[in-house]
């Protein structure tokens, strides 16, 4: 139960509906262990009724009219707290899961790149919805009937001790087996709902990216690849469930087993007893009410046991994310100032799930309110230097400074704010043009957003849409073209006013004509703003101040376009192949 430890937080933030709850719990049990005496009073006063030839029929009605109201009204009763009982401990376990999300999923904006190159984005999906909901179990049902167990354990057997201990021992000599089944058993439970979870996680994933390449997956007519791929994780889960399911099986006919043993136990030693004068025939009758109102309870233990472990085995896997410190650290609470030049000093960075060395001390200085081009192969490193200047990754050697300060010493809330980044994917999200261009603001501008749309030549032709700006463009843009997705990212950026930008080969799928537009457009929004463009094109970057070439991570030429093409070496082959293609 170690991993459920990191939940005592949780609980001790809820302690008063804990305590609240578990004062129902005993009132509720208070009302559920009287009726056993009423039944045993009626019953003796019956008994003596019948045995006095003195007593009528009508005196027989009322004893049991009396008794029995009582019985209702203590039923009515307990039902009440037991109703206040759960809006308690249930409500308080639906906050707890609340909360729990919501901290898994700051979490996961809170991890590093890197983290997201190494897990699965279905296992990410699973750990906060499937695994949370297994941790609620515990949480609520799990902590609600294990304080009514104990509660009701310590009523009812106090209750049979006091009448009679002989009986009361033979009548729980079932239950020390049933504690030594569930010891053993439980282990093997937790160990196959670990496996279950963890299969449950891979046909997430599965159905996760099938949705989300389904283009691809119909291009190539591979539906039945892909349906045999789901099916054979979907055999392989149900084969573990069934495994899981096989050994939870075991506790219920136990335990029934268990409560029929203590029953015929009552009847026999109960019998022996009364014939002793030890006790009352209404005793029999009360503690075999007292076995029963212990048989949930006890069948309970294996179910509680069950969830508990269930719960331990999803929690683990949850504070495998929790408890993960991320690799890119904000070490500055104070909102810092950003500018200066951008400098590159020894520059090396390797990635840490490829061994691929994307950059190999390179050093280069962006001057503030200047443009520099990135020019290179794919695979060169461009993005790279795209990354590390958004500080997604922090550099394995040499030094990043943002005019003399280093990259490390910015707040990083503040770097991020400062600068504008375009991706190469141009990743939309799945609402309206109009939420994806003003993505990083709370007060949507309208006409900042509409001059945003003009500034990345998209304007035309969403006015063309039926809907407009309220166009819904589906999951990733589903509904768009590729370059119609690229100039929806370009004119987030430029809604979002940044100090520095950056456009990693995001034109690539824009025209020749629209390209040149949206570059004029950048030079003037960015006058007096440093701009990083990263292109594979000659084209694009021939009106930067100033452009490195890369080649396997390092720096092979620098210069202007023209002082480039004077070289005659990579950069020029290239632009003069480019050029000799069209």
């Amino acid at each position: 139960m170690s991993p459920l430890l990191y939940l005592n937080k949780f609980f001790w933030r809820y302690r008063i509906s804990i305590i609240i709850g578990a004062i129902f719990i005993l009132i509720a049990n208070l009302f559920a262990l009287y009726p056993a005496e009423f039944v045993r009073k009626a019953f003796d006063s019956i008994i003596s009724s019948i045995n006095s030839e003195t007593e009528s029929s009508s005196k027989i009605s009322t004893i049991l009219l009396k008794y029995g109201g009582l019985i209702v009204s203590f039923a009515i009763l307990k039902g009440v707290f037991m109703y206040f009982m759960r809006q308690t401990i249930i409500v308080m376990s639906r906050k707890i899961e609340f909360d729990l999300k919501n901290e898994i999923y700051q979490q996961y904006q809170n991890l590093s790149m890197s983290f997201y190159k190494k897990n699965k984005t279905g296992d990410l999906m699973n750990r906060i919805s499937e695994d949370v909901s297994r941790v609620r179990m515990y949480l609520g049902p799990a902590l609600m009937y294990g304080i009514n167990i104990s509660i009701l354990f310590y009523l009812v057997i106090n209750k049979m001790f006091n009448i009679n201990s002989t009986l009361t021992i033979y009548v729980l000599i079932p239950l020390p087996i049933l504690a030594i089944t569930v010891y053993f058993v439980s282990d093997n439970i937790n160990k196959r709902s670990e496996r279950v979870q963890s299969q449950l996680s891979k046909i997430t994933n599965i159905s996760q990216e099938t949705f989300s390449g389904i283009k691809i997956i119909k291009s190539f007519r591979s539906e039945k690849n892909t349906y045999n791929l789901f099916l054979n994780s979907l055999k392989s889960y149900t084969n573990k469930q069934i495994q899981l399911v096989k050994i939870e099986a075991v506790f219920f006919p136990l335990i029934i087993t268990m409560i029929g043993a203590s029953t015929i136990l009552t009847v026999y030693i109960g019998g022996i007893e009364s014939y002793k004068g030890n006790i009352t025939t209404g005793n029999i009758a009360e503690f075999i009410i007292y076995v029963n109102m212990l048989a949930w309870p006890v069948a309970s233990i294996g179910w509680i046991t069950s969830i508990i472990q269930r719960a331990s085995a999803s929690q683990k896997r949850i504070n495998n994310f929790l408890l993960l410190q991320p690799e890119i650290q904000n070490t500055i609470e104070e909102i810092t100032p950003v500018s200066g030049d951008v400098n590159f000093k020894d520059v090396s960075f390797t990635y840490e799930n490829t061994d691929i060395k994307a950059l190999d001390k390179i050093s280069f200085r962006i001057k503030e309110g200047t443009t520099l081009g990135v020019f290179g192969k794919t695979g060169s490193g461009k993005t790279t230097i795209a990354n590390l200047v958004c500080r997604l990754y922090d550099a394995d050697q040499g030094k990043i400074t943002f005019g003399n300060k280093n990259i490390k010493e910015l707040n990083l809330y503040s770097l991020r704010s400062y600068i504008g980044y375009v991706p190469q994917d141009g990743y939309l999200f799945s609402g309206s043009i109009k939420d994806n261009i003003s993505f990083t603001d709370n007060m949507i501008d309208n006409e900042r957003i509409i001059a945003a749309a003009n500034k990345s030549e998209m304007g035309n032709e969403i006015n063309n849409f039926i809907d407009g700006f309220e166009t819904i463009i589906g999951e990733r843009g589903v509904q768009l073209s590729g370059g119609q997705r690229q100039r929806i990212a370009i004119a987030r950026t430029f809604y979002k006013k940044s100090g520095l930008l950056i456009f990693d080969d995001c034109l690539s799928a824009i025209d020749a004509d629209k390209e040149q537009k949206i570059l004029r457009n950048l030079r003037k929004e960015s006058s007096g703003k440093t701009s990083i463009i990263i292109s594979h094109r000659v084209a694009t970057l021939k009106d930067a101040d100033h452009i490195i070439v890369l080649d396997s991570g390092k720096i092979i030429e620098q210069g202007t376009h023209k002082e480039l093409l004077k070289q005659k070496g990579f950069y020029f082959n290239i632009e003069k192949s480019q050029n000799s293609s069209f």
